[in-house]
């Protein structure tokens, strides 16, 4: 199969959960705000680990690009590293969801349940 070039970054699933979470969040979206937006809206614990490793990759990538603010103005507060989309992360962002709207297109959520066992019989 040719690779095609005019096709935007693929985002995995996880790096399509970063990117919305970023994406509803706007301007208060930094680690520990993305990772409450993306346990809250999939139900899915993630660890702070695998959230950074994946920003710092969608950094890679020329999606996001960060910003650090002035430190929270309490005893040891810390400057938090703030992130943004870039247009080029706008566009991966995007195509990911054009390609599951053209994916299920058509399809109920019935037509997405499998019923049937090894070999097409019922059951386990």
């Amino acid at each position: 199969m040719a690779v095609r070039n005019d096709v935007p970054h693929h985002l995995a699933e996880f790096e399509l959960h970063v990117m919305l979470a970023v994406a509803r969040l706007g301007d208060d979206a930094y680690g520990a705000s993305i990772l409450r937006e993306i346990d809250e809206r999939t139900g899915r614990a993630t660890s702070i680990g695998a959230l950074y490793a994946t920003l710092g990759r969608l950094g890679r990538k020329g999606l996001l690009r960060f910003e650090f603010s002035d430190p929270v103005p309490v005893p040891g507060g810390r400057a938090r590293k703030y992130c943004r989309m870039t247009p080029a992360g706008q566009e991966a962002v995007a195509h990911a969801v054009r390609m599951l709207g053209n994916l299920l297109e058509g399809l109920s959520i019935e037509d997405c349940l499998v019923t049937a066992g090894p070999g097409g019989k019922d059951g386990p």
